[in-house]
């Protein structure tokens, strides 16, 4: 297990794991069709998309943060 004091980072290894996959795969479909050898365009695409995206989402947690603080009222 990993101390809670990664949390963050852990979160953002899985948000970006999945939000790539899904992503990637979905424009890999839109970009391609469904054809032979889709599986193989999407781990190309997914693997550049996640490299791309865990440190995007490190970098912008912080901002996010402050930004939905702001939009939200406390109660």
């Amino acid at each position: 297990m990993v101390p809670q004091q990664y949390s963050a980072y852990v979160f953002s290894f899985f948000m970006s794991l999945l939000m790539s996959s899904i992503m990637s795969l979905v424009i890999s479909i839109f970009n391609v069709g469904l054809i032979d050898g889709i599986v193989s365009v999407w781990l190309k695409a997914w693997t550049l998309a996640f490299v791309i995206a865990f440190p995007t989402i490190v970098a912008i947690t912080p901002l996010v943060r402050k930004s939905v603080a702001i939009c939200c009222r406390k109660e």
